[in-house]
């Protein structure tokens, strides 16, 4: 019984094949000067496109990755309301406080700022 799985793996593979195999001769072959260089948005590059970020970037990312993997908690809890009960309501209460706090903690201490200040201690 898995000779559809078969036909259907063959298939695929035999389409995308035959498409590198088409656009290969089918495709355009020139070698300008210009055919290796970037082009964005109607601008021609004048520098390099290895530029180095400020480190607030990353920090911002991993803000924001954090803070949503921890709204996926919250949404299966959402989910989950009717079978969890008080004890769900209040460990995500529990929950949802030791964001804000994590997220008020982050905000004082000057993480969310782009502009450069003094780090105080808290």
């Amino acid at each position: 019984m898995l000779w559809p799985l078969a036909v259907y793996s063959f298939a695929i593979v035999a389409l995308a094949a035959a498409m590198i195999i088409i656009s290969y001769f089918l495709g355009e072959r020139h070698k300008e000067r210009v055919t290796n260089e970037p082009y964005e948005s109607g601008i021609v590059g004048t520098d390099s496109a290895r530029l180095r970020f400020s480190v607030k970037f990353y920090l911002i990312a991993m803000f924001f990755v954090i803070f949503d993997v921890e709204s996926i908690f919250v949404f299966a809890w959402a989910i989950a309301f009717r079978q969890v009960g008080w004890t769900g309501y209040i460990a995500v209460v529990v929950f949802i406080v030791v964001l804000v706090i994590a997220l008020v903690y982050l905000w004082r201490a000057g993480a969310l700022d782009w502009a450069y200040r003094k780090q105080k201690p808290i």
